[in-house]
């Protein structure tokens, strides 16, 4: 049995949990606040693991090559996230999550270029990824004529997919030998790092002090579920390939999206319908035949 494909599956139910989460903590919050308060809690809860497996042993056995693209990695994650709540605080979140989750379009075209492992069956891992590309494009139904003001969850979604790509990618290089949960937690203090800093130098460190009990709450359970999602994201993208690890993570849109259908009262239209169809079975059929 491929474990790298269960936690690949588990890292995209812990992701769309944390879209959920995100969503409910970040209504009323700064978004770089919420980045810096849920980077936070995944540090923490990363630690611990890693402590609790006894994955410190292995950090000094991490070569320079390795820290440099965990480093790297780590950083494009923050950049990542920081465009993702800045989307969610401007716009629905299942388009949102709909255009985060192009980034396995990149993704997929960067690994296949740079690693031969990846190029197995490259023709049908291309035909899925135009059924996930447009169906992405479907899902986002923005409407001619749509005022450019209201379109700026859009350019803050696309730069937390071009971001989330390079994540993926550096990461995999990165994470080679080494320890997945060791190099979860060395990722995650790059992003904290990021996030606060970017929290001090806008001057935002006031809004920490405004967080109500509620949004702490849904920020430390959001920060909780994307720790977990991590550890099994890279647990699979070491032992697996990225090109399908990838699309299976993306899966997480469908939790997401009927989470903001029931609670959120948000409205998809018969376009986004198809799109999400489009996008859920490109992906499957990428994860079932590659």
């Amino acid at each position: 049995m491929n474990w790298w494909i269960v936690a690949a599956v588990l890292s995209a139910v812990f992701a769309g949990i944390t879209a959920i989460l995100s969503k409910c903590g970040v209504k009323n919050v700064n978004s770089n606040v919420a980045t810096a308060v849920r980077t936070s809690v995944v540090l923490a809860f990363a630690w611990v693991i890693v402590f609790a497996t006894g994955a410190y042993k292995t950090l000094a056995e991490i070569s320079v090559k390795s820290w440099i693209f965990l480093i790297l990695s780590g950083a494009a994650t923050g950049a990542s996230w920081i465009c993702y709540f800045k989307a969610l605080s401007l716009g629905e979140v299942s388009k949102v999550a709909a255009v985060d989750k192009s980034s396995v379009v990149l993704s997929v075209l960067f690994a296949i270029a740079i690693f031969p492992d990846e190029r197995r069956l490259w023709w049908v891992k291309l035909l899925c990824l135009v059924a996930i590309a447009v169906g992405t494009f479907l899902m986002t139904d923005i409407k001619r004529g749509t005022n450019k003001s209201n379109l700026a969850w859009l350019i803050f979604a696309l730069l937390s997919a071009i971001f989330a790509a390079a994540t993926s990618i550096l990461a995999k290089i990165g994470i080679e030998n080494v320890d997945s949960n060791a190099a979860t937690a060395i990722r995650t203090c790059v992003v904290l790092v990021l996030a606060w800093l970017i929290v001090f130098c806008r001057k935002e460190v006031g809004f920490v002090k405004e967080l109500k009990a509620k949004e702490i709450i849904f920020l430390v359970l959001s920060g909780l579920a994307t720790g977990a999602s991590w550890l099994c994201y890279y647990y699979a993208i070491k032992h697996g390939q990225v090109s399908v690890v990838v699309p299976i993570d993306k899966l997480s849109i469908l939790l997401t999206v009927v989470f903001s259908l029931v609670v959120f009262k948000e409205k998809l239209s018969l376009k986004a319908w198809i799109g999400l169809a489009m996008l859920t079975a490109g992906t499957v059929l990428m994860a079932v035949f590659t």
